[in-house]
Formats: structure tokens, C-alpha cells, sequence
């Protein structure tokens, strides 16, 4: 049988009821409702009375008929009943799955593949459309297609750079834009209308240019910075004694630089720098509270335990065991913003 006749038997067995007998044979109720036909489900094989199934099973001993579907279609209850008509085995979207932020309603694409996966995903597959360089603004897009047990087909694609990603997400805008193009066509194939989280750049995507309050940095002064010069004074008129004039200036003493900038430049082996060691031992370690935070957060996004442990490494620059309490707390904060 081919996948379009699957498909078309599919929508036809939906439309007829099944009953369950108190020896567990199933009865499938014509679509005129005036005979009941008995499918024998076992470990031989599946059988139907019907002279649809009797006709083509002969020629093709993977044929099923349209009763046979609406049997393994049904969801038999905790008892069984005599004649007991069965539910529908409907795909639901589970509630775990649906975030409101500001009034809007947003799903994870771990929901959306999960209602797919009810729905009969066969075959999800990526392609790599655009790699990100400087020529074309480090902008990556991929195409992904998903493809039902009847047969339909969805596809769909998605864009990332570093202008719609946290800055976390933007060291890996591949796999955002994978991720981007699967949460799009497996929407499509689930019939959901609202927007994965995942295909926000922020929360300013949300609430509105114009109300998200961002803290804006100030440029600090280093030492090094040459100070302007300042306006011509006129010189004071007032008479200075001549052994007053005579006197040498004080000598000007020099100040060494902090520790820290000097502690702040050195590297290892691979490239990675070093944290100051005294400021390692005034700040107290992550508690297990935010680890598994951290973890919970990143299991939600879809992050593997790989991907945190470079962000670390290129953003603390210590690895995620050793985050102090400080640098888990913004850790969590970027995974909580993260697309």
C-alpha cells in the first residue's frame, strides 16, 4: 500500500466507532452503521471480516483496511466493557509546554516535537542552506522537513545571527537556526499557530521596543586615558619670596597597577584567562541550588552539557564546577533570557 491510500483509509477509519467485547475481540461498526465487522488482532497477524480485507490481503500481505486502522486508532479503557465503544486516541499538546510572557502565549520546541511524535513523526531531516561568515553577517540558515506516518510532508526554515540571539546563543548560531527551522515546520505539521520561544531574539520581542527597560553602560576612565587639557589661567599677579621660588617640587610617586588588571591578563596553556586566586577565595563557590538551576535551564533550551561547558570557559573562563556563586547567578540569567 502506498502512503497516500494509508492516509485516505486513516481519515475514514477515524469516522467509525469500535466496540470491545468482554473476551477482548474488537467489533468496527460500518460506515452506515448497519453491520459490525470482527478484527482479530494477535501475535499471527491482523484480520478483518470485511470483504475489503478478504480481496486484497491474498495479493498484499501488508494490506489493512480501513477497521483493522480504526482498532489501532482506539485507547481501550482501565476495564474492559461488553460492547464498549473506545476513545479516540487524540494528540494533545501538554500544558508543561506553553509559556506566557507579558499576556502572550509561546511553546517550547520540546512540546512541539512531542505533539508530533504523537502525531506519527517519521522523519525529521536538517540542511545547512547558509554557513555564517564576515562576507554575509555572520547570518546561518538551515531548512528542515518533517515527514508523517501518512505520507504529508512539512517544511520549513530558520535564520539566526548575532542581531535576533542573546549573546550567549550567538556563539552558536548553527544550531540555533536548526532549531529554529525544526520548531517551524513541526508547527506547521501540528497545526499550532502561535511562535516558539525558541524563534524570539529576547524578550524585547515581546513586550515591545519601546518598553523594555535595558541598562545602558557607561564607558569607565582607565589610567591611561589622557586627561584634557585644561583652559589658559592667567597667571597670579602675587609676589612669590625668591627662596619660595627657589624651592624644588615634590617628587611625584609612582603607583604600581592593581593586582587585579595584572592578574586579569595572564593566560594558560590553551589561551584561557586566568581569574585572580585571591579574588576566587573572597567569592564563595556555586551552592548546589544554582547548578541545578543551571542544568534544569539548560535542559529547556535544548543545550548540551558540551555547549555549557565551552560558554564557561569562553565567558568566566573556569569550567561549570568551578563557577564562583557570582558567575552562576549570570549564568542563569542568560539561560532564563536565552532564545
Amino acid at each position: 500500500m502506498t502512503a497516500k491510500e494509508i492516509q485516505k483509509r486513516n481519515v475514514k477509519a477515524n469516522q467509525l466507532r469500535v466496540m470491545q467485547s468482554e473476551d477482548g475481540q474488537f467489533f468496527v461498526e460500518s460506515s452506515q452503521g448497519k453491520i459490525l465487522y470482527n478484527v482479530v488482532m494477535d501475535e499471527s497477524g491482523r484480520t478483518c471480516t470485511c470483504g475489503d480485507f478478504a480481496k486484497n490481503h491474498k495479493a498484499d500481505p501488508a494490506f489493512v483496511c480501513k477497521h483493522i486502522l480504526a482498532v489501532e486508532n482506539s485507547v481501550p479503557g482501565d476495564g474492559i466493557e461488553s460492547a464498549k465503544f473506545l476513545d479516540k486516541n487524540t494528540p494533545k499538546l501538554k500544558d508543561g509546554f506553553l509559556k506566557n510572557i507579558k499576556g502572550k502565549d509561546f511553546v517550547l520546541y520540546a512540546g512541539v516535537l512531542d505533539l508530533a511524535t504523537q502525531k506519527g513523526l517519521l522523519k525529521l531531516e536538517v540542511e545547512l542552506l547558509q554557513f555564517p561568515t564576515k562576507e554575509n553577517g555572520n547570518e546561518a540558515i538551515c531548512r528542515a522537513v518533517a515527514e508523517g506516518r501518512n505520507g504529508e510532508v512539512f517544511s520549513d526554515i530558520g535564520d539566526s545571527n548575532p542581531d535576533n540571539c542573546t549573546p550567549m546563543i550567538a556563539k552558536h548560531l548553527i544550531r540555533m537556526a536548526s532549531t529554529r527551522a525544526k520548531g517551524r515546520a513541526l508547527r506547521d505539521m501540528c497545526n499550532i499557530g502561535i511562535a516558539c520561544l525558541e524563534e524570539l531574539s529576547d524578550l524585547d520581542d515581546v513586550v515591545g521596543s519601546g518598553t523594555a527597560n535595558k541598562t545602558v553602560r557607561k564607558p569607565t576612565t582607565t589610567s591611561n586615558a589622557k586627561p584634557k587639557p585644561a583652559a589658559a589661567m592667567p597667571e597670579p599677579k602675587t609676589a612669590i619670596s625668591e627662596p619660595e621660588a627657589k624651592k624644588p617640587a615634590a617628587p611625584t610617586e609612582k603607583v604600581s597597577p592593581p593586582a587585579e588588571k595584572i592578574n586579569s591578563k595572564a593566560k594558560d596553556s590553551n589561551g584561557t584567562k586566568i581569574k585572580d586566586s585571591k579574588a576566587n577565595q573572597d567569592t564563595p563557590a556555586m551552592s548546589e541550588a544554582q547548578k541545578r538551576a543551571i542544568y534544569n535551564l539548560s535542559r529547556r533550551r535544548g543545550i548540551s552539557v558540551e555547549t555549557l561547558e565551552g560558554v564557561c570557559i569562553e565567558d568566566y573562563g573556569t569550567t561549570l564546577e568551578q563557577l564562583s556563586s557570582t558567575d552562576a547567578s549570570a549564568f542563569i540569567r542568560s539561560l532564563q533570557q536565552a532564545a
